[in-house]
């Protein structure tokens, strides 16, 4: 388990004296002790295109997205063990092995672009741009049994275009997309049906405008709150029920009726879209991306009783996924720009496709995995799904903390199996007595307090500890008091608390006389 930073700010101070600690101040949550899953990727199945989407029921993670084979755990493309799946596969939860269940989603443009279970998990409703869920005809979404893996037989409404969002209570099932009819009737890009089909009076008239760059409206997204009979809908859209202008990208709807109940103006700005929505029964979460000057791109927390704003952090590059557990908001975008939201960075000329925030206060916390951009429009993760303690992500990428990994990755509480990298380390004597020994701050991808253990002639001296981000990594120094004219060898070690780094050194060292 890993516990947030001890410094917001990063204020690292640049010599530590003596063996006290180089912890800085506290942050303003710093009492909330959220701690993150490790940054070390679990052993993972591939897929040989992108993952678009995950749902999560009775111990087995459907994975849906633009594919035609998955492959195991480090095999290259085309290797040996290779498995045909159409755009959907099954996989054990826990030990990741792939299922047998595989239907193939095709037609359309052939992929799968969304998918939720049933509260009791009983059904996968599936969305995307499809006519066929393995053998039988559909209409851009289906369901499927997760007792026996076949096609559900009532859930076949007719949708005109693709669906890109679905969340499911115990009698509804929600959809969103860039569709305007649903079952034959005008249903402008969000409905609700029945799990048996039936069309429900749900409506709301989503539109978008060309003068402020929103001519093809979309859902992107929705999550639903049942206890407050909300929908919540995200997407790139300028008018709601008529209500042009006055409501931008979001928008929060009555269960019922689809009227507007929560408009939240000024929540996301010209040139922004909502591209990804949850919630914990108490607050929602969203993820944005935008194209231009003064875009919003991160992630924002509201209330989801009254839609009051909590949070919105700062962070540029478009945010696609967001999934909060136990205190902490996890993210897949490709940031690259984070100086005004704590614990952030600047503009540090590469991309980190990870993210953990502190929900109490958006800080962002040492959980630092990290993909590439990869395939398709390079965009990096897509998607998350929490199975049994374990996250689940996929997207585009083809590269896991610098390893060849495509499609897929998990990501668990423990074990924590990653070392800081050694520092190299410096000595000299610049007074009568005194050694001063120096390095270079490492850093590790999920801690952020560190500590260096420093021998001398082979026997443990002291600690020093100190907080440290990989863009920023402070000078660090410690001075040990020896007998004048004395020759002593020194090395260093660092821990993260659990793993222990290489030794570096020796470093010989002759105190002034």
């Amino acid at each position: 388990m890993r516990q947030r930073n001890k410094s917001v700010h990063l204020l690292l101070a640049a010599a530590v004296l003596g063996t006290a600690s180089a912890a800085l101040a506290a942050g303003p949550a710093q009492a909330n002790g959220e701690t993150t899953l490790t940054a070390d990727p679990l052993s993972t199945w591939q897929t040989d295109g992108i993952v678009w989407s995950m749902a999560y029921a009775k111990g087995i993670v459907y994975v849906g997205g633009t594919f035609s084979h998955i492959r195991p755990p480090g095999a290259a493309p085309g290797a040996a063990g290779e498995l045909a799946r159409t755009n959907f596969a099954a996989f054990d939860a826990k030990t990741g092995a792939p299922l047998p269940c595989a239907p193939a989603f095709t037609g359309g443009t052939g992929t799968i672009r969304a998918m939720k279970a049933s509260p009791d998990g009983s059904k996968i409703y599936i969305g995307g741009s499809f006519g066929k869920a393995g053998p039988v005809g559909r209409s851009n979404t289906a369901s499927l049994n997760t007792a026996d893996c076949t096609i559900g037989a009532d859930w076949k409404p007719t949708v005109s275009s693709t669906v890109r969002a679905i969340d499911v209570t115990d009698d509804s099932v929600y959809i969103g997309g860039g569709f305007g009819t649903v079952q034959g009737q005008t249903r402008e890009r969000v409905a609700a049906l029945r799990p048996d089909g039936t069309l429900l009076p749900f409506k709301a008239t989503i539109r978008g405008s060309s003068v402020s760059n929103d001519p093809t409206p979309a859902v992107n997204a929705l999550t639903v709150a049942p206890k407050l009979n909300k929908v919540i809908i995200g997407g790139r859209f300028t008018s709601v029920n008529g209500s042009l202008f006055t409501v931008h990208a979001l928008a929060g709807l009555d269960a019922t009726t689809g009227k507007v109940v929560d408009s939240f103006a000024g929540w996301i700005p010209s040139r922004s879209a909502v591209k990804a929505l949850a919630n914990d029964g108490t607050n929602f979460y969203l993820g944005a991306e935008g194209t231009g000057g003064g875009v919003f791109d991160g992630r924002a927390a509201g209330r989801l009783s009254d839609g009051a704003q909590l949070w919105k952090d700062t962070c540029l590059g478009a945010t696609q996924t967001v999934l909060p557990y136990k205190g902490v908001l996890y993210s897949g975008s490709h940031a690259h720009d984070c100086s005004s939201t704590p614990g952030g960075f600047t503009d540090i000329n590469n991309r980190q496709h990870f993210l953990a925030q502190s929900i109490s206060d958006k800080t962002i916390l040492p959980w630092f995995p990290d993909t590439n951009d990869g395939i398709g429009e390079q965009i990096g993760p897509r998607t998350m799904a929490m199975a049994d303690g374990i996250l689940w992500a996929g997207g585009e990428f083809t590269t896991v903390n610098d390893t060849p990994q495509q499609g897929l990755t998990r990501f668990a509480a423990g074990p924590d199996t990653g070392a800081p990298q050694v520092p190299l380390l410096s000595g000299a004597s610049g007074s009568r007595g005194k050694v001063t020994l120096n390095w270079k701050a490492s850093w590790d991808r999920d801690n952020g307090v560190l500590t260096y253990k420093i021998y001398r002639d082979g026997d443990y001296l002291t600690s020093v500890s100190g907080d440290s981000r990989y863009w920023n990594r402070p000078a660090m120094s410690y001075t040990d008091t020896v007998d004048p004219g004395s020759e002593h060898r020194y090395s260093i070690e660092v821990t993260d608390g659990t793993n222990v780094s290489g030794r570096n050194g020796p470093v010989y060292v002759t105190a002034r006389n």
